[in-house]
């Protein structure tokens, strides 16, 4: 792993992605999450060149990114936390990439809010692998029920995303998420963060999603 206290976020980014390219011919997508980031880090990585980015909050990335969207049209933002079945309307106008769909109820209302807005986004099912209670995603078991549910409403869905239990080793899990995606035909891995995207990497990931790797420690009050 790279020294998180390197000064500089475009240093930083570039390590990381060096890393990624030396461990896989084909390197996964860097998504760059900026929860609680400031207005300063977030023009700093999109001065580097970063167009890929994650949010965990919908109210949050519309103060990140609604009047950046203008400036910034190849932009490619992906929510990466739970989404609120109300809130499904204001993420499909503002993500092009929801990795979070989780349960029948929030795929009937995406939809909804697709064919209100006119726009179609695509979507990841959140696997719960490590089945922890107080976890969002979906039992590893049900998933293919949830594909189904999600195409049925005419949801374009691409691949998986999981969080592995913070206890465990996150091998073993990338591998379970991997292994359910080759069996159902998806193509998309999201998995891996800070502490473990050279693990995920390897295990096939498409795409990483990084936030304290590139931008230093998160303000825990945030």
């Amino acid at each position: 792993m790279i020294d998180t206290d390197f000064p500089g976020i475009a240093k930083r980014r570039a390590e990381i992605l060096g890393d990624l390219a030396a461990i896989a011919e084909t390197p996964p997508m860097l998504v760059a999450v900026t929860k609680t980031q400031s207005d300063a880090a977030l023009e700093e990585i999109l001065a580097a060149g970063h167009r890929v980015f994650g949010e965990n909050r919908v109210q949050e990335a519309f103060q990140h990114w609604e009047t950046r969207r203008a400036d910034y049209p190849d932009l490619e933002l992906r929510l990466i936390g739970p989404l609120q079945s109300n809130k499904s309307e204001d993420a499909v106008n503002l993500f092009h990439v929801i990795e979070t769909l989780d349960r029948p109820k929030l795929c009937r209302e995406l939809a909804k809010a697709e064919q209100k807005s006119g726009l179609k986004r695509t979507y990841l099912i959140q696997v719960n692998t490590g089945e922890e209670p107080q976890k969002a995603g979906v039992a590893p078991r049900d998933v293919e029920a949830l594909l189904r549910v999600a195409r049925e409403q005419g949801l374009d869905v691409t691949g998986l995303m999981c969080i592995p239990p913070v206890d465990e080793p996150a091998g073993p899990h990338f591998a379970l998420l991997a292994k359910i995606a080759k069996r159902l035909e998806l193509p998309q891995l999201s998995m891996g963060m800070s502490a473990d995207y050279d693990i995920a990497t390897r295990f096939g990931a498409t795409h990483v999603r990084v936030g304290s790797a590139l931008f230093g420690p998160r303000d825990s009050s945030a």
